[in-house]
């Protein structure tokens, strides 16, 4: 039957309108793929056509306090395959083999994966990179990451510590400001094509990284060589097992220099065993001995118990005390309280330790920081054992006194002796003085932070006068004296607890020194430990002649002049002298020629350093590099008094 008229405008019109709505569905649809939805279905398409790898962050440099590199982050290829185009693994493998150091079994299993990406290896040799890059396999790709170098080699390793091969810190400061140090990582692309083959070709590393942040230390460059220089030469020459050394700056707490032996290079940490890469300075524990007895005669002072020439009978060398027999190395009879720290003695310390008492002498050795981490920018310190004063017998209070029955930690001892040097405020010791972003703005400053005042400026003072009598003629420390300056000091050499046995050892001792120049305004405090010496193992003979001879090079270093002229001085003073250097710097009138400067040109830091320690020379050093300047000229005599450098640049 016939439509009618009607009928077919009704059906264009019903037509009309589906056709309408599927354009307005298809525009809809379109809107929501294109404009709603359009980030997610970027981000998987980019997915379905693009593999992103993330690269190592580089990874911000780490400085010393003269602006000199420690730690930096260099360029490095790595090596990587699409195993899809490797034509023959097994050829492949075989070729790689030696250059890389793996086996064949290992390459012909990442070659053979079911995997468009593996790594080969990360961060090669310069060398090995130009000789894979000449065997021009198919499939394998190099690209640019960032290698973490430590350009002074085993210089300062214990604080630095190393990183993984993430790269993330694993110790010392690596670890410490990690979060600090790390970058944002770069990326690399791989193209594919629509059946997810790579396109090896159009690889590109997507440059989004970011640099970390900078760090700039408390440490000095060549007062860390100074310490390590001679706390291994100690180490070596008494066939210790160990030893550490510790400079702070009394008046702010910021460390100069920090050492331990064993040592280790952090570029080649991988090879060295757990206990050589460890901090002595901060992780282990010893009992002080007899360097412990300042703190005990802070105490007494403070309180006001006793005074600098109070007199103590030592009952001849033999005390009994809580059914136990204290004795001294000689048969003292009276003793004043400045001669019992001078000339060391146990039985006078014993009884002045019985004077202050169990609760008094506990708040005193606390306040001092012993108990408690310092609070140093670095991970792994522990706080060393102290007993409760309400766990003390009789016999336990004299021993604390002289410096046994407790143990603590070098930066400890280090951080209580600053109390004595500084006038007695407890200051808090640290490494990271600024840090700064990839563009040098500085991003943060440590300031140096009182935690609180021990004791007066006047019982410091006595303290310090005391100590200085220790190293003077008489005194147990004399081989820590210093010509033309004044020295305080305090010797120590204490029993080791044998862990089998649980009692002391008859044969492992710990030496010490520990103490501060100038006594009269100290620019350092320094402490020395030798860690089981063979032999005569006093403190005295073993400690003290190491802080002898680094202080001497600190001082000559920081242009802290002795005082006095060196050319009045008689024979057997100079014969005394541990320091060669300063009796080979005498006036011409006092050598038949004269010390004359050797010609360092070209030379390196490390080569100068060491041509330094060969000729006792005390020369101060700017710059990095090599050597490009220096005064005076070469062949020229060095005059005692007279400004000495040596300056290097690029």
């Amino acid at each position: 039957m016939a439509l009618t008229e009607r009928g077919i405008h009704i059906r264009i019109r019903f037509f009309g309108a589906l056709f309408v709505l599927a354009f307005l569905s298809i525009v809809g649809r379109a809107y929501y793929l294109q404009v709603v939805q359009a980030s997610e279905l970027q981000e998987r398409a980019d997915q379905q056509r693009q593999r992103i790898i993330k690269l190592a962050p580089q990874r911000g440099s780490i400085f010393d306090s003269r602006g000199d590199p420690l730690a930096v982050s260099l360029a490095a290829e790595s090596l990587y395959a699409d195993p899809a185009l490797v034509e023959n693994p097994q050829q492949v493998a075989g070729q790689l083999e030696k250059l890389l150091k793996s086996s064949k079994k290992e390459l012909l299993r990442l070659l053979s994966a079911k995997k468009r990406f593996v790594w080969l290896q990360r961060k090669l040799d310069p060398k090995v990179v130009k000789q894979i890059r000449g065997l021009k396999i198919y499939g394998l790709q190099f690209v640019t990451e960032r290698k973490r170098y430590y350009p002074q080699a085993g210089t300062a390793a214990h604080v630095l510590g190393f990183i993984g091969l993430d790269p993330k810190g694993l110790e010392g400061i690596e670890l410490e400001y990690d979060r600090q140090l790390q970058g944002e990582p770069g990326r690399l692309v791989s193209l594919r094509d629509a059946r997810g083959r790579g396109l090896a070709s159009v690889d590109q590393l997507i440059q989004g990284g970011v640099a970390g942040h900078n760090l700039y230390l408390t440490l000095d460059r060549s007062l860390q060589y100074i310490a390590e220089k001679e706390l291994a030469r100690v180490v070596h020459e008494t066939g210790a097992v160990g030893g550490t050394v510790v400079m702070l700056e009394p008046a702010s707490g910021r460390v100069l220099a920090m050492a331990s032996q064993p040592d280790y290079n952090p570029n080649l940490a991988g090879r060295y065993k757990a206990a050589k890469r460890r901090n002595r300075a901060v992780c282990d524990i010893y009992e002080p001995g007899s360097t412990f007895k300042p703190f005990l005669m802070a105490a007494v002072l403070e309180e006001g118990l006793a005074r600098p020439d109070q007199k103590i009978y030592c009952e001849n060398g033999r005390y009994s005390v809580g059914g136990k027999i204290i004795r001294d190395h000689k048969k003292f009879k009276q003793l004043t309280m400045k001669e019992v720290l001078k000339f060391s003695s146990n039985i006078g310390s014993a009884k002045l330790g019985k004077v202050l008492e169990r609760e008094r002498f506990y708040s005193y050795i606390r306040a001092f920081g012993f108990g408690e981490q310092t609070g140093l920018d670095l991970p792994g310190e522990v706080a060393g054992i102290l007993h409760p004063a309400s766990k003390w017998f009789e016999i336990d209070l004299a021993a604390i006194s002289f410096g046994q029955g407790l143990s603590v930690t070098p930066i400890q001892m280090a951080s209580a002796m600053a109390v004595i040097a500084n006038g007695g405020l407890l200051m808090e010791p640290y490494l990271v003085e600024r840090v700064t972003d990839a563009d040098g703005r500085e991003t943060q400053k440590r300031l140096p932070h009182v935690r609180r005042r021990v004791i007066s400026e006047k019982t410091a003072r006595q303290v310090r006068d005391m100590m200085i009598g220790v190293t003077e003629p008489g005194g147990t420390g004399t081989r820590a004296a210093l010509l033309g300056y004044r020295v305080a000091g305090k010797t120590g050499t204490a029993q080791k607890v044998d862990t089998v046995t649980g009692g002391y050892s008859p044969d492992k001792r710990v030496s010490s020194f520990i103490g501060f120049v100038p006594a009269d305004n100290p620019a350092l405090v320094l402490s020395v430990t030798v860690d089981e010496p063979k032999g005569k193992a006093y403190g005295g003979l073993v400690a003290a002649p190491v802080f002898a001879r680094i202080a001497g090079q600190t001082l000559s270093h920081l242009n802290i002049l002795p005082k006095g002229t060196i050319a009045a001085l008689t024979k057997e003073q100079l014969a005394a002298e541990p320091l060669p250097d300063l009796a080979a710097l005498l006036p011409d009138a006092e050598t038949s020629d004269g010390l004359r400067m050797p010609d360092f040109s070209g030379m390196s830091y490390r080569q100068v350093l060491q041509a330094m320690e060969k000729k006792n020379l005390n020369l101060k050093l700017s710059g990095s590099g090599q050597v490009v300047k220096q005064y005076p000229a070469p062949g020229k005599v060095i005059r005692y008094g007279k400004q000495a450098w040596i300056r290097f640049g690029v």
